[in-house]
Order: C-alpha cells, then sequence, then structure tokens
C-alpha cells in the first residue's frame, strides 16, 4: 500500500504541499483530483522521488520505498517523457530494461504492448511521427511494459479519442483486478467518475476529501432534484432549495436531508402531469465543486 503522510514542500514562496496524506490501496483505482496548482504533480513526484518533500514521508508497504521497490512503479507524466526521434520498440525495451527486466523479457513485453494498444504496425516509427493520442499510448506502454505494482498516471486520458478513452480505462480496470495499485490525475471529472473507485481531492497542498465515491456521494449533506411537469422544467415554491444552472443549461435544485421531498412531490402534482422527479445524490464534479469551495 502507498500511504502519503503529512507531506509538505515548498518552492521559494510557493507553497505547493501543505500537510497532505492519504493512502492508494492495491488492487484499486484511486482518482487524484485537484485545481491546477493544488499540488498534484508535486505529490506524484515525491512518491516517486524526484522531489523531496521538506517534512512528511512517503511509505510503501509501511516503509520508506527503496530504489529497488521504486522500480516496480510507473509513472507516465503529463508532459512527454520520450524520445521523439527514438523507435517506439526501441524505446519501450530499453525502458523496460532501465526497470530491471531482462533484455529479452524486456522485447516480449514491448512487443505484448504494442499489440495490446494497436500499435504493433508502428513498431519501427519515430515517437515523433505518431499522432498525439498514439504518443499518449506510447507513453502509457512505457509505463506499464515492466509489470508495475504502483502505476502512477498524470492526465492519462490526454488527446485520447472515444476509443482510446475505452482501451485506456479497460487496461487500468484490468490492472487493478491483477492487483495493481493506479493513482491517476485527470481533470475529465466524468472519465474519473466512470473508472475510480477511490477519490482523493487536493486543493492549496491540502487533501480537502477522501474515500470511496460511493461513500462520498451517498454521505454528501446535500441531493440534487430535477423537476418537469408537462415536459417543462418546473420551479418548486419550497423555502431553502436553491436552483443551480449547469453549463448545458439545465436547471437542478440543491436540497438537504431536511427539505420536505414529499411536499415538492405534491405541488409538482398539483401544478400538472409530471413528467419528471429525479432526486439523486451529488455527482463527482459536484462533490469536487464543494470541496474545493470549502
Amino acid at each position: 500500500m502507498l500511504s502519503l503522510v503529512d507531506l509538505h514542500k515548498r518552492f521559494g514562496d510557493v507553497v505547493a504541499l501543505d500537510g497532505a496524506g492519504f493512502d492508494a490501496r492495491p488492487g484499486r483505482i484511486v482518482g487524484f483530483l485537484g485545481p491546477n496548482g493544488a499540488g498534484k504533480t508535486t505529490a506524484m513526484r515525491c512518491v516517486l522521488g524526484l522531489v523531496a518533500p521538506d517534512s512528511g514521508e512517503v511509505l510503501w508497504n509501511g516503509s520508506p520505498p527503496t530504489l529497488r521497490h521504486r522500480l516496480r512503479f510507473g509513472y507516465m507524466p503529463e508532459e512527454r517523457g520520450l524520445y521523439p526521434r527514438m523507435r517506439i520498440r526501441e524505446q519501450l525495451v530499453y525502458f523496460a530494461a532501465l526497470s530491471g527486466l531482462s533484455r529479452a523479457a524486456a522485447a516480449v513485453s514491448a512487443d505484448e504492448w504494442l499489440q495490446r494498444l494497436s500499435l504493433a504496425d508502428r513498431a519501427n516509427s519515430k515517437l515523433e511521427e505518431l499522432s498525439h493520442g498514439n504518443q499518449q499510448r506510447v507513453q502509457l506502454a512505457a509505463s506499464l511494459v515492466h509489470g508495475p505494482e504502483l502505476a502512477i498516471l498524470d492526465e492519462p486520458f490526454s488527446g485520447l479519442d472515444p476509443l482510446g478513452v475505452d482501451s485506456m480505462a479497460a487496461i487500468l480496470r484490468e490492472l487493478a483486478a491483477a492487483g495493481a495499485g493506479i493513482l491517476f490525475s485527470s481533470h475529465q471529472l466524468d472519465l474519473v467518475e466512470d473508472v475510480c473507485e477511490d477519490v482523493v481531492i487536493i486543493a492549496a497542498g491540502r487533501v480537502v476529501l477522501s474515500g470511496t465515491l460511493d461513500e462520498l456521494r451517498n454521505g454528501s449533506g446535500y441531493r440534487y432534484l430535477e423537476v418537469a411537469v408537462g415536459g417543462n422544467e418546473w420551479s418548486p415554491d419550497i423555502r431553502g432549495i436553491e436552483a443551480i444552472v449547469g453549463v448545458t443549461g439545465r436547471r437542478r435544485y440543491v436540497i438537504t436531508a431536511d427539505t420536505p421531498v414529499d411536499q415538492v412531490m405534491a405541488q409538482a402534482i398539483a401544478a400538472g402531469d409530471v413528467t419528471k422527479f429525479a432526486l439523486e445524490p451529488p455527482s463527482l464534479s459536484d462533490l469536487f465543486r464543494e470541496a474545493v469551495a470549502r
């Protein structure tokens, strides 16, 4: 299990981490979320030993990770971390060997990942010759070619088309099912909600919300209500109900646990033919906005 314990890190006057801490368990997919500049990348680099925290510690199965442990980690940075003029298969073999695989085992694994990611026909192409989406696939392959026990992925879905997103999500689920820990960051919250099991939200260098997605959604003190009468949006006349309008123009109402939902339903029925009455826990986007606002 990966544990970040009370991490602090400053870069001059900038506080990147301010007591951040959370766990990422084996066999679980953790969505690591936060606004720009929240400290996500710094925390990831602390795990990998690329950045040394000013205080606090990173633990792997209860002890500080050694170089031998970190060779069993996989890292996919948001910035392209590959050689643009090096042939794809050649650099996958190279990265696998750097992580401890024999040359023969590295070659076998590279070929497997090229096949799995539909890149076998581009094995001898240079990276710079590929589209952005295919470069992203190569970057993923480079982070997983050595069979890591922990995969740390920074914006892995960036630049992928819908088929690429589905393929990436399936790979993450398979890795977790095989026992690997998966920690990935993304600003695409709909994708995170579909893929992840656990969520960690960081803001201003501190973890402001963490837990399983189901626990966080069901444990929220708010619910979101949509009502339509005669096929049109309808507004309840109940004190304390707040209307919010999303970017699509869809209106929802924020209600608390003590909101008299039966009264809302009675008002809607009295107004006409109720064609929609949906009461749902908050989405991941709702949880994110609420946590960061706090």
